[in-house]
């Protein structure tokens, strides 16, 4: 089991400056030309059977710790062990089911602070990964907070469904993690993270 802030620290921190424009324009940039270099970009959302990739958006404030999580059908996850927290996953391009792309489609658990697991569960069936990899550094908000932005690396462990062909296929993140100042009456997680789903 890994701790996530030890895996992002293995990147340059640039806590001294806070975040300029420019940052923020070249995070959104990067992520777009990802997205268009992305062999999922040709798919049409609502396809019944995923093609080799897809995309999906993890956003909004997460909920933590989950109780009484879901049976996903996954060996690898025990989401009510205490260490998962949950957000929502909309679609992007790619994923079958609902096309509305301000409409969640999902939930995705990660546990945190320690351990190196996730999940997801979307429309035709769930899948476990696990982090393998970082390349992140956290910038101030200029309110108490900080943001973590950056991309993960991660391997599908075993899926569910429509998705079981992606077993051993690969997740690239694109991710823009607000870490809410604790003055702010949340000290919550504000997540913006696009998922590059592939499969082997």
């Amino acid at each position: 089991m890994i701790n996530h802030q030890g895996l992002a620290n293995q990147s340059t921190s640039h806590s001294e400056h806070e975040p300029t424009n420019t940052q923020r324009r070249t995070f959104i940039g990067g992520a777009l030309a990802a997205l268009l270099s992305f062999p999922g970009r040709i798919m049409a959302q609502g396809n019944a059977v995923p093609n080799d990739s897809f995309v999906v958006l993890l956003k909004g404030l997460y909920e933590r710790p989950v109780v009484k999580g879901p049976n996903l059908g996954l060996s690898m996850v025990d989401l009510n062990d205490g260490s998962y927290m949950k957000n929502k996953i909309y679609p992007v391009s790619g994923t079958p089911g609902n096309e509305n792309e301000k409409k969640a489609i999902g939930d995705f658990y990660v546990q945190f602070p320690t351990g190196d697991l996730c999940a997801y569960h979307i429309p035709g069936g769930s899948f476990a990964m696990r982090f393998t990899g970082s390349d992140v550094i956290f910038v101030p908000d200029g309110v108490g907070g900080q943001y973590l932005e950056g991309t993960f690396e991660l391997t599908i462990l075993e899926a569910t469904g429509i998705y079981q062909s992606f077993v051993g296929g690969h997740n690239h993140m694109v991710d823009r993690l607000h870490f809410l100042a604790p003055g702010d009456g949340s000290g919550g997680l504000d997540e913006y993270c696009f998922c590059f789903i592939s499969r082997p």
